[in-house]
């Protein structure tokens, strides 16, 4: 890692400490507000300068997506912990700030593919495939799959969790479980689109 500026190192630690107290990273604007800044495009500016560096790792497109570098900040590595989505606020982005709940840290090569983040389920839907409500979903973000898959999908800005099934303009969501009817979507009438699959569960009393 490169030699960070005196400033760059406090906010490496406030970042650390942030993630060792709340368990997820902070926003641009919990560090402008922290450090006084006039905006949090100062803070995007610090940012990038730390990732550059090879401090910290960003993910576009999520607003507390900071990875921490291995020896970063007290020295928490934080390169395999995963963030967990809550219940997800109809038509809001799944990692949208208001979804994110925290993170977990987690061996992310005991799933295949990899995945990206955590989404804690609700309901029994899929109960008969193993998947009770309030385990954690490891999902792996893509916007395709292949008949039987367990996917994320978003209907009319709702998310749900369901076995998928294709045949030409219409999608078959599956529940796995009896006491749920299959969702029908005709893709001429309704907005549709894959979030991610699910890769694999964590059970809460069972998480490392």
């Amino acid at each position: 890692m490169n030699k960070l500026t005196a400033r760059q190192k406090q906010i490496l630690q406030f970042i650390a400490e942030h993630i060792e107290t709340r368990h997820f990273p902070p926003t641009r604007t919990d560090i402008s507000t922290y450090f006084g800044f006039r905006s949090p495009n100062a803070a995007e500016s610090h940012l990038r300068a730390l990732a550059a560096k090879g401090a910290i790792t960003l993910q576009a497109g999520v607003s507390r997506g900071i990875v921490l570098r291995h020896g970063g900040g007290a020295g928490i590595s934080e390169s395999n912990r995963l963030l967990l989505v809550g219940q997800v606020a109809a038509g809001s982005p799944i990692l949208a700030e208001e979804n994110i709940t925290g993170s977990l840290a987690v061996n992310p090569d005991t799933f295949s593919p990899r995945p990206h983040y955590l989404l804690k389920v609700r309901g029994e839907s899929m109960h008969d495939a193993g998947i009770f409500d309030g385990d954690l979903l490891a999902v792996h973000k893509t916007k395709l799959a292949t008949n039987r898959q367990i996917v994320v999908a978003r209907i009319d800005g709702e998310v749900t969790v369901k076995r998928y099934f294709r045949d030409r303009n219409m999608i078959i969501l599956q529940p796995e479980n009896p006491a749920y009817d299959a969702i029908r979507i005709d893709l001429q009438y309704r907005d549709f689109a894959i979030e991610g699959l699910g890769v694999g569960v964590i059970r809460p009393e069972l998480k490392p």
